[in-house]
């Protein structure tokens, strides 16, 4: 009967994983239903419910580029025409760039992204009940990885208590359908959250979500790329073909070409 102690092993691995997923998700989501009904998104706010701190500084140099402020070489530099930031944002952008005013386009990102700016828009966010803390981020993630780990615990005792000879008349393949079951819970687990938990566990809460599915983007009246299709959809929103390039190039290492 030494099958049946796996088989309590691999539901205290099933339920214990499971238990803390469906804590996380709940802590995630757990926000007032009335929160964002009166909040207007900013494009900042929007970049940072749809992609996060690299959106908000993606957007902020098409924004700078479309208006001249800043160029984007399709070769992946960025140059400083106008050295006078807007708000934070564009002045840590200005910033990350460096003194000499031309900088690689990558590291002008994650230098950006990082900064106290795109900190407080995040931290706003969070307070309206517009975005998810992220702590309760790391909970969702650790959640489904544990979820995932426990799934395959519960195949490996399983098949080590069909290889174990045989101790009692129990049928193997009663065996592999107790094992079956822990299996299924923690498999179900993991459709469910990406059905329910995916679309609201990496940056916008479901309040988040809902604010940002009202944000229609508004038609350019030069014909270039909105930069609400930008803030929501990122870089691949963007028209303009050398601009896409710039920031393609700029995730390559930093040398001149």
């Amino acid at each position: 009967m030494f099958w049946v102690l796996l088989l309590l092993l691999a539901w205290a691995a099933a339920g214990t994983a499971c238990t803390r997923l469906c804590l996380a998700a709940v802590h995630a989501a757990a926000v007032d239903a009335d929160a964002g009904r009166t909040h207007d998104l900013t494009l900042y706010e929007a970049a940072f419910l749809s992609g996060g701190p690299r959106r908000v500084a993606d957007l902020t140099l098409v924004s700078m580029a479309r208006q001249r402020r800043l160029l984007l070489a399709h070769t992946g530099w960025a140059t400083v025409v106008d050295p006078r930031g807007r708000d934070d944002v564009e002045r840590s952008v200005i910033g990350a760039i460096g003194p000499e005013g031309q900088s690689r386009i990558a590291p002008v990102r994650a230098t950006a992204a990082a900064t106290d700016a795109v900190r407080g828009i995040a931290d706003r966010l969070v307070s309206a009940g517009l975005a998810v803390p992220d702590g309760a981020r790391a909970g969702v993630a650790g959640g489904v990885r544990q979820v995932r780990l426990a799934a395959v615990a519960v195949v490996a005792l399983g098949t080590v208590a069909l290889l174990m000879p045989a101790q009692s008349d129990m049928p193997r393949h009663l065996v592999a359908l107790w094992f079956g079951l822990p299996l299924a819970l923690t498999l179900s687990c993991l459709a469910v959250a990406r059905v329910e938990v995916h679309p609201y566990s990496r940056w916008a809460s479901p309040a988040g979500q809902r604010v940002l599915a009202a944000l229609a983007p508004r038609p350019g009246g030069d014909g270039r790329t909105d930069l609400t299709s930008v803030a929501v959809h990122g870089i691949r929103a963007v028209g303009d073909p050398d601009l896409r390039a710039a920031f393609a190039h700029g995730e390559q290492p930093n040398w001149r070409q």
